[in-house]
């Protein structure tokens, strides 16, 4: 496993990245991915990931145990802390989603 980071936006393009909401132990952010971008495998030590499509469709990879979660418009999934996962577009268009993340210490973990 990797060294734990507090920042790996540098480790992946976006279309779009805006933050709502950050304080201590808690953040909100929205994310545009194109279909051949993606947040790579990673987990967080300390907090979850909870995720929620505003546009398009999100696939959702994940280990222990591995499975694939597609969340369409509207709908939303958590993906609990310490758990690998990798998040991409599910269609050939865009997708737009929220990740709410907390509560806790923040870390960006990536995973092989």
């Amino acid at each position: 496993m990797s060294t734990p980071l507090v920042d790996a936006s540098h480790l992946y393009g976006v279309n779009d990245r805006k933050t709502y909401a950050e304080r201590e132990g808690f953040r909100i952010r929205e994310l545009c991915l194109s279909p051949d971008q993606e947040v790579p495998w990673h987990l967080h030590s300390n907090i979850g990931d909870t995720f929620y499509t505003l546009e398009g469709a999100l696939n959702i990879a994940l280990r222990a145990p591995d499975e694939v979660v597609q969340l369409a418009t509207g709908k939303s999934y958590e993906v609990v802390a310490g758990r690998p996962h990798r998040v991409t577009s599910a269609s050939p268009n865009p997708v737009r989603f929220l990740i709410l993340q907390g509560i806790g210490q923040y870390d960006y973990v990536p995973v092989d």
